[in-house]
């Protein structure tokens, strides 16, 4: 309910403010006022006045304006006569003319107060409505319409009714809360409810302002019974009440929701300008040095097109809320990137030799396969980089030679460690619409290097794992794929990025531990470990100046020479590569510095006996061969993760009654081994000289030593075969003989691995002959020469072989009698 805002304010107006200097304030009706106009009599015949848009209640003063003439000319003879006249309201307010049928029979006698001449040419009254009266008969229509007319009673309730007084006491307080609760209606009406003092007078006060249309308020006006009047307009103002809580409701909540955007654009505002102050850069002008940043990148129209919409994303953007700062990170993300932007490749194959050479000592495949790669790219000058992977022991310069290889093409150079790596995020990156995101480290790597085509060293590839989170090694199948990786997807970027430039190397330890796909996905490249002579020569260049200079000291304040590294190596080592090496020269660098220190004498050129003095009794003599007084003790050659070992068979007979036993912490394939070569010495007996009665009454035992040490493979099959034998003609082996080779029951000896590194070992152990398959001979023919100076070599293809070139004729010392 508005409480009829234009009448209402109208009626304020108009009454309460003076119409002119001798006017009179119109007083509320009072209820001696209203028993006197109910006991006035009504005229036999009254001048009809149709209203348009009103209906007048009895008791109530409202103005009218007249436009039409018959109006105009009603209100003259009225005014000038009885002052009395007929207000009823018209059926329809849009008939400009009504007849008699366009009026509604039921109306309110009125008295005019007041008649004023606006200065628009129109004519207002103000009326005040006595009693209801309705239409007898017409009399005349022109000039206006007068007609004879009768009085409608009214029902009132009791004097104290208790319901009609509940009523009224709901109608006043409903209608100040609707006057408080409604912005249009001025306070001062609150007084007015207040002071009414008429009970039927408040109702029809309150039903004439409101809010409804002229056919609502006609029908409230023919209602005879009082109290039946009050009920309804009470439920009118019920609604009226329900509309204007909702209406303010809603203002409140759109208020308030303005209030906050207000809020927020003053206080950021303020932020802006504070910032300013300080010298900092606004949000406007961040967004602006991105745009201006992004016009130098490289990018095609894709790229751009997306940059372009993530940036107006961020315009629209508050910056007070989460999502603003992770929307930053991206579009930094983005400029930051290198994208198309590659360092030029540097094509002097010989400097490349020379860097590579001075870098690393031996490793002649690895610098033979960078010089192809770089004499390949400068003929093609444009070319999908390959995967290499370099595999190999530990400590051997795998990761050190990624360095050496940047250097050499003349890139960027990126290290990232995968070993222990579980998360495939890690490689891909999380999707931006978590909290936290990052891009993968593959992309950020490259936005550290600066450049699309730098060398990636990817550290430890055999040490990825799995978990919940995702499989890391399939995550780098898309990497590790020339085909693919033309159009890496990150998570995080949401754009395809081309790591085709970019030169990968990986590095491991151990290929078994590597998915198949993704080996198969590498070039592998072996790096093998370095000889004794290796060794001292990487001591002597790289290790013992690194250490002078890390310790502050120079070459004269220590010198080594050859023959104390070679004991350095031999006595204090056992490894493929350099580390071990490298920190045993540390201590004794950390000896020289010591004396420095506290100006103690030391000798610079370092002897045996200081080594001795400085590292300890020297730990590693199980090397040494041992000698061949004994029968069934053959040395055998082994490989380890750590490179070339020596390895010793023992067997001995005992009385029994012809069982085998093994012992030394050895593998399935090592006792199946010993089980084939034990029943190929049965079957062939005759040919070896051996009793059969023999195999029934003694027992055999055979033990690998250093049971501690978990042993398997099929290299110890031929060293078995010969310890066997020994045992069981209690002759001799060759002096200084060691093997290495697979069998098979029908006495065929087959190839093995790591040819290398079982060299080597020997050589370490100072072996002078060696037995190995014929199979194995290519692996010998891509050995340095230098490597196998001193050794002379076996060839076989079966085991008769083996046992007329390692067993001699000659008996063992304190040969048993079988």
């Amino acid at each position: 309910m508005s409480m009829g805002d234009s009448k209402f304010s109208n009626f304020d107006n108009m009454s309460l403010q003076g119409i002119d200097q001798d006017s009179e304030l119109i007083p509320l009706l009072t209820p001696e006022d209203e028993e006197q106009m109910n006991s006035e009599t009504l005229p036999e015949t009254l001048p009809i006045l149709p209203l348009r848009n009103t209906v007048l209640f009895p008791g109530v003063v409202i103005p009218i304006t007249a436009g039409r003439d018959k109006s105009i000319h009603l209100i003259k003879d009225a005014n000038n006569g009885s002052k009395v006249i007929g207000v009823v309201s018209q059926k329809d307010e849009e008939t400009e003319n009504p007849d008699v049928k366009d009026i509604n029979t039921l109306g309110t006698v009125a008295k005019i107060l007041r008649v004023l001449q606006m200065p628009d040419g129109n004519t207002t009254v103000i009326i005040q409505g006595k009693k209801r009266f309705e239409i007898a008969e017409v009399l005349t229509k022109k000039p206006y319409i007068t007609a004879t007319v009768r009085e409608t009673a009214e029902v009132r309730p009791e004097k104290n009714d208790k319901q009609f007084l509940a009523i009224i006491e709901s109608i006043k307080e409903l209608a100040l809360k609707i006057i408080r609760d409604n912005p249009n209606i001025p306070s001062e009406a609150s007084f007015a409810i207040k002071n009414i003092q008429s009970d039927s007078f408040l109702i029809n006060f309150v039903s004439s302002n409101l809010n409804l249309d002229v056919k609502a308020k006609q029908e409230l006006l023919e209602i005879g019974s009082l109290q039946e009047r009050a009920l309804a307009t009470l439920k009118y103002m019920n609604v009226e009440m329900q509309k204007l809580e909702l209406k303010n409701d809603i203002q409140s909540k759109v208020r308030n929701d303005l209030d906050q955007q207000q809020r927020e654009y003053f206080l950021h505002q303020q932020m802006k300008t504070i910032q300013e102050e300080l010298g900092g850069v606004s949000y406007d002008e961040e967004l602006e040095e991105m745009k201006e940043k992004s016009k130098k990148k490289k990018w095609g129209k894709k790229e751009r097109e997306h940059f372009e919409k993530e940036l107006s994303k961020m315009k629209r953007m508050n910056p007070q809320v989460a999502e603003y700062s992770i929307q930053r990170n991206y579009l930094d993300l983005l400029l930051d990137l290198p994208w198309k932007e590659y360092s030029k490749d540097k094509f002097d194959l010989k400097r490349a030799e020379r860097i590579l050479d001075r870098d690393h000592y031996g490793l002649e495949d690895v610098k033979k396969r960078i010089v192809e790669y770089l004499a390949v790219l400068k003929l093609r000058n444009d070319m999908k980089s390959p995967i290499l992977c370099l595999y190999g022991p530990p400590g051997v310069g795998k990761t050190s030679l990624g360095k050496s290889i940047a250097e050499a093409l003349g890139r960027e150079y990126v290290r990232m460690s995968l070993g222990g790596l579980r998360d495939e995020a890690e490689i891909r990156g999380h999707r931006k619409t978590y909290i936290g995101a990052m891009p993968g480290r593959i992309i950020q790597s490259l936005k550290k290097a600066g450049k699309s085509n730098p060398v990636f060293i990817l550290d430890e590839i055999d040490k990825l794992s799995n978990s919940h989170q995702g499989d890391p090694s399939s995550a780098m199948l898309e990497v590790l794929d020339p085909e693919q990786n033309s159009d890496f997807h990150d998570n995080f970027l949401e754009l395809g990025y081309d790591l085709s430039k970019v030169m990968f190397v990986a590095t491991a330890n151990n290929l078994g531990s590597i998915q198949p796909a993704l080996r198969d996905r590498m070039e592998i490249i072996h790096v093998s470990g370095y000889t004794i002579e290796e060794k001292v020569e990487i001591a002597k260049k790289h290790l013992l100046p690194k250490q002078l200079t890390e310790h502050g000291l120079d070459a004269s304040h220590l010198k080594i020479g050859k023959p104390q590294l070679e004991k350095i190596v031999e006595g204090y080592t056992r490894e493929s590569g350099v580390r071990s090496l490298e920190k045993q020269i540390a201590k004794m660098v950390r000896y020289a510095a010591k004396s420095i220190a506290t100006e103690e004498d030391y000798e610079i050129k370092v002897s045996n006996e200081v080594i001795i003095e400085v590292l300890g009794a020297p730990k590693m003599e199980r090397d040494k061969y041992e000698n061949n007084e004994v029968a069934g003790v053959v040395t055998g050659l082994a490989w380890t993760s750590v490179g070339g070992d020596i390895l010793f068979i023992e067997s001995i007979l005992s009385k029994g009654k012809g069982t085998m036993s093994i012992t030394g912490n050895l593998g399935k394939v090592m006792k199946e081994s010993a089980t084939i070569a034990m029943e190929y010495i049965k079957s062939n007996a005759d040919r070896f000289g051996i009793d059969a009665a023999v195999f029934e009454k003694y027992n055999v035992h055979i033990h690998v030593p250093e049971g501690a040490t978990p042993k398997d493979g099929p290299s110890a099959g031929i060293t078995m075969l010969t310890s066997l034998v020994s045992l069981f003609t209690q002759k001799r082996i060759k002096k200084s003989l060691a093997m290495t080779g697979e069998i098979t029951l029908r006495g065929k000896v087959l190839p093995v691995g790591g040819i290398k590194e079982k060299i080597l070992a020997a050589k370490r152990a100072k072996i002078k002959e060696i037995i190995l398959c014929a199979d194995n001979e290519r692996d010998i023919k891509e050995i340095k020469g230098s490597y196998l100076k001193g050794l002379k070599f076996h060839y076989v293809k079966e085991m008769s072989e083996v046992i007329d070139i390692a067993i001699t004729g000659v008996k063992v010392k304190n040969a048993k009698e079988l």
